[in-house]
């Protein structure tokens, strides 16, 4: 069988993970992204791989339920290819739980993950840790689940780009587009869509975080006054994010994040006195039906389109690689009614 050509538009996690997969099954594969890689959402900083809870099941949970637990191999697969490090590790979360409805909330739910997360992960309810990184907790306990990872969002991207090009992929500026087609230009593709429709496709939602020189690299992350609290392998913590709709520069940072700063400090005492390291914004792409966007490109003819990670791009990634390059190299189908484009439609 001749070789399959694959043309990706856009070097963020969605793109470059479907190239990577394409790569790994044998097809020639070229990215394509005039600003490089990692120039859009996917260049943050913050990296929470957090499931949703297990209730009210549905084919959205259980595709990210899938992906979560494929992240491990794909992910150290990157990391031998490239060699060098993507920052992912299965890290597990604690959540202080606020009062007694929570409590029996998250007890609820653990039944849920008993019966839901197949037995390869967990979702227990009990006392708060006595350790410096562990968030203050009013009821004296904690959820912590066994399924939730971090990642490195900037390392990874550039490990994937690294791991096409030892493979024999290309990522450049521009050229002619050969064979299959994706589309996965984040939240300028989704503008462009929604150009060309009568509605809203989907649109560009900014987002503010932060990093902070702290050392708790090996513990678990936190979710704790609303934010993720995570702490890289490299020293430091990253807190997020904002999330804004209606915004005048994207690229910017502003009180906003001054507020989440604080926030996390209280959250967190280990963290009253970390420097902070590094700001950064970012325009994370939303489809209208908030679920990922994936399938035939609606507007494109014989084009594909994979879209609106949004906040879950990097925890869906390795199975949006997979059910893609199913699509394109195979023409099989196995992606959730959910997803497809006409959903935002």
């Amino acid at each position: 069988m001749a070789t399959a050509d694959v043309t990706v538009m856009g070097a963020g996690v969605f793109g470059l993970a479907i190239a990577w997969a394409c790569l790994q099954r044998g097809a020639r594969v070229q990215v394509i992204d005039p600003a490089g890689v990692a120039a859009g959402a996917s260049g943050g900083i913050v990296g929470a791989l957090a499931p949703h809870v297990p209730e009210q099941w549905n084919a959205k949970k259980a595709f990210q339920l899938d992906s979560l637990l494929m992240a491990q191999a794909f992910w150290d697969a990157v990391a031998a290819a490239a060699g060098q490090p993507t920052g992912y590790r299965r890290s597990g979360r604690l959540q202080p739980l606020a009062d007694a409805a929570a409590v029996a909330l998250a007890q609820g739910r653990a039944a849920g993950a008993a019966d839901l997360w197949q037995g390869q992960a967990s979702w227990t309810v009990g006392p708060a840790p006595t350790v410096p990184w562990a968030p203050p907790s009013p009821t004296g306990l904690v959820i912590h689940d066994t399924l939730s990872a971090l990642i490195h969002p900037r390392q990874a991207t550039h490990a994937l780009a690294a791991a096409i090009r030892a493979r024999g992929g290309r990522i450049v500026p521009d050229a002619p587009a050969e064979g299959a087609v994706v589309w996965a230009t984040g939240a300028a593709g989704l503008a462009k869509m929604t150009a060309r429709h009568t509605r809203m496709v989907g649109a560009g939602v900014k987002g503010q975080a932060a990093l902070l020189r702290h050392d708790a690299a090996g513990a678990p992350q936190l979710f704790a006054g609303g934010l993720h609290i995570v702490p890289h392998d490299d020293g430091t913590v990253a807190i997020g994010s904002t999330t804004e709709r209606d915004f005048a520069d994207g690229t910017t940072t502003d009180a906003q994040l001054d507020a989440l700063i604080a926030r996390a400090r209280a959250a967190c005492p280990a963290l009253a006195d970390a420097p902070v390291v590094a700001r950064w914004a970012g325009i994370r792409p939303r489809s209208r039906s908030r679920a990922p966007m994936l399938g035939p490109h609606p507007f494109r003819r014989g084009a594909f389109v994979a879209n609106g990670g949004f906040k879950i791009g990097f925890g869906m990634a390795p199975k949006v690689a997979s059910v893609m390059a199913d699509l394109i190299l195979d023409d099989r189908d196995a992606i959730p009614e959910d997803f497809h484009p006409q959903a935002s439609l």
